[in-house]
């Protein structure tokens, strides 16, 4: 395994990860903080299993939320 860091701002390494983390900040943590590492792990898991994986529309998957698209493409 060979560890890459690239430059501030460059999220070409894993671009998949770096728009998840964005979608999770700007979507749904904003300016919160959170009283313990619990509270923010039991909520960040509400947004991914409940929100993003249900709710939140996708550009590629067809505008769809995964669960959706994922379903009607089998």
């Amino acid at each position: 395994i060979v560890q890459s860091m690239s430059r501030k701002g460059n999220c070409w390494d894993n671009a998949v990860v770096e728009r998840f983390f964005r979608s999770l900040k700007t979507e749904w943590i904003g300016e919160q903080e959170y009283g313990s590492h619990e509270v923010a792990r039991q909520d960040i898991a509400g947004y991914i299993a409940d929100f993003y994986n249900y709710r939140r529309i996708h550009s590629a998957a067809n505008n769809l939320p995964p669960v959706r698209y994922e379903t009607s493409i089998y």
